[in-house]
């Protein structure tokens, strides 16, 4: 535990999700949406039958007992924040201690992402530059939409050699530094039927959706082979599935987007998609 008693900030590291969320997720829920990330993925480790390996680095930044700001780390992913103030970020940081040398990146809402970026790379003596600038958009109702031919279904067993071949073109033009396995990814969404495709006579589009929050669902994974692009097959994918999450009970989607593709923001807001705020990736000691 470390603090800055001027600022009366003291940030408290738990030792497990659960311990962590019943800090954490009162503060969470105020801003959803927004939190859709660190809270979902607190929310799945906690359910997990067996501890995470390594174990995830979880802290909440408290003044006088009331929450300010969250980060979670799986390593050897980079560390996710909430949005924090730059003295809660101090905090952050200084709890990292010697673990902070090795730290990949840093990924959350902006002006805190960048804000954290430029302390570690004060505190380390090396760079830090942007990987990343993304958007982050909220769905309560599907618009009516040009609809493509085809029909949405749930990718099964069979689809695994496609969905593969899939997510391996989706890590490697969207999130190149996602030290994913597409063999385990694949697997592990089909599994947990978090994953569908788009079929017109094959399929030829897919999204998923992951980061179950109480009353959301992220879109993640969309992803269109090349030979298939231009026809409205993730539009139509992307809508599909967001409305039957909708119809399922879920209050919300959300999804993120890469704001050097102009296409994917102006094709999610035809959906029905709404902005609520920018996030960036930043790479720690390029």
């Amino acid at each position: 535990m470390s603090g800055a008693p001027g600022a009366r900030l003291q940030t408290l590291r738990e030792t497990s999700p659960a311990a962590f969320l019943a800090r954490a997720e009162p503060w969470l829920m105020r801003a959803e949406v927004e939190n859709n990330v660190i809270l979902g993925l607190a929310l799945a480790l906690r359910e997990r039958a067996r501890p995470a390996a390594p174990e995830p680095w979880l802290a909440t930044v408290e003044a006088r007992g009331e929450v300010v700001a969250c980060a979670l780390r799986t390593p050897p992913r980079g560390l996710l924040l909430t949005r924090a103030a730059p003295d809660a970020l101090e905090c952050l940081l200084a709890e990292l201690g010697p673990e902070a040398a090795s730290l990949p990146s840093v990924i959350g809402p902006e002006p805190a992402a960048g804000d954290f970026a430029g302390l570690w790379s004060a505190s380390q003596g090396r760079p830090s530059r942007v990987r990343v600038r993304q958007r982050l958009y909220e769905l309560r109702q599907v618009r009516g939409v040009a609809r493509a031919a085809g029909r949405l279904r749930p990718a099964v067993a069979v689809d695994l050699d496609t969905v593969r071949r899939w997510v391996a073109g989706f890590l490697g033009e969207a999130v190149p530094s996602d030290p994913s396995s597409p063999d385990a990814l694949a697997r592990e969404r089909i599994g947990a039927r978090g994953l569908f495709l788009w079929e017109d006579g094959e399929p030829v589009s897919m999204a998923g959706t992951t980061g179950r929050t109480p009353n959301g669902w992220r879109v993640s994974l969309v992803y269109t082979p090349p030979a298939h692009r231009g026809r409205g097959y993730a539009t139509a994918c992307v809508a599909a599935l967001s409305a039957q999450r909708l119809a399922e009970g879920a209050r919300y989607c959300c999804l993120y987007t890469d704001l050097a593709n102009p296409t994917s923001n102006a094709i999610y807001q035809r959906i029905g998609y709404r902005p609520i705020g920018d996030a960036a990736e930043y790479e720690l000691g390029c």
